[in-house]
Order: C-alpha cells, then sequence, then structure tokens
C-alpha cells in the first residue's frame, strides 16, 4: 500500500481544491491511500519559534504526517497568478531545517483547481520550485489542471464531470508509478 499525504493549498471551507483532493481520495487505484491533512491551523511562519522547543503542534503533527507518508500530493488554487501564502507557508514550516527536511526525497504530485479558464498553471510551476528547493522528488509531468471547476462538482463536493474524474484518476495512476520508481529515498522506502 502507498501512502499518500494530500492537502489543499485553501482554507475556504467550500475550496475546489479540497472537493479536488476528496475526490482523489474516492478515485484512487488500488494500492493507493490518500490521507488528507488540513493546514488550518499552521501558523505563519517565524523562525523564532521553529526549534524543537517553541514549534507549534499542528506544524508537528504536519512535518510527523509528511515524515510518515510515502508521498505528498499537494491540491493548490491559484490566487493572482501565483501561489497562495497558505500553500508556500505550509511548505516553508516543513522545508526546515534546510537540508534534513522532511521533504528531502519525498515523492510529491501536484494538482489544482480553479474558477477561472486557464486551470492553475503558474500556482503548479511556483509551487514545482518551492517543493524542489527542500529536494522533494515533485512528478515529472505536467500536472493537473482542472479550469472551470466550480462546473464540474455538484452541491455535495462530489466531482461530477466524466472527462475530469477520467485525468484525476490516470493522474492518480502516474502518481503511483513514481512512488513505486523513486520511493522516498529519506527513508530508505520503495512503493
Amino acid at each position: 500500500m502507498i501512502d499518500v499525504l494530500g492537502f489543499a493549498g485553501s482554507l475556504r471551507s467550500g475550496s475546489l481544491n479540497r472537493k479536488l483532493l476528496e475526490s482523489a481520495q474516492r478515485c484512487a487505484a488500488e494500492g493507493l491511500r490518500i490521507e488528507r491533512f488540513p493546514i488550518d491551523d499552521i501558523p505563519l511562519y517565524d523562525a523564532d519559534r521553529d526549534t524543537e522547543e517553541r514549534r507549534p503542534r499542528p506544524v508537528r503533527e504536519f512535518k510527523r504526517a509528511i515524515d510518515e507518508a510515502d508521498a505528498l500530493l499537494v491540491a493548490t488554487p491559484e490566487y493572482n497568478q501565483g501561489l497562495p501564502g497558505v500553500t508556500k507557508n505550509a511548505i516553508d514550516w516543513a522545508s526546515r531545517p534546510g537540508r534534513d527536511s522532511v521533504l528531502r526525497g519525498k515523492p510529491a504530485g501536484i494538482m489544482g483547481a480553479t474558477m477561472g479558464p486557464w486551470g492553475t498553471a503558474r500556482s503548479q510551476e511556483q509551487l514545482k520550485l518551492a517543493l524542489s528547493a527542500p529536494l522533494a522528488r515533485v512528478m515529472p509531468h505536467p500536472g493537473l489542471y482542472v479550469r472551470r471547476a466550480h462546473e464540474k462538482f455538484d452541491e455535495d463536493g462530489r466531482l461530477v464531470d466524466d472527462e475530469t474524474r477520467r485525468r484525476l484518476t490516470g493522474y492518480l495512476e502516474k502518481l503511483g508509478e513514481w512512488v513505486r520508481e523513486v520511493g522516498d529515498v529519506k527513508a530508505g522506502r520503495r512503493g
């Protein structure tokens, strides 16, 4: 079983990216389990608090969950043609300490949903850079872009667009293949 930790880079209760991540949990192929981690309680990064004695509990839990997972999956929106602050903030906390972060060697996948017509291409490119800096192993795939996402989910948050479901399922299959190929270098695990 490949355990994937996913988080949505949006705090909004009706977040399209949270819906996309929940849909990924339902569409995951056999052998791939996705657990969602809420980042709502992670405070703004503060290096003065980033010590063993002062690190906030939500940050410790987030880093522990990443460390225990075989891979990371981030569903990011795009705000003002870029990466949302809460997404970058979560990555900043997880990226410390420098060359020994829980992200080092961690396979990672990126996807995103937006109401706009262009998807989340710019946000995903920025996220690739943010994940690559602490040496995460970002899947070399164009990513999954869901545009006009508000038209793809029903009132209960279920993905109702067949084409998007097909693309999501295919993306998750590729993520599983990526994890099996590269594994988690830091932990010495392979999928």
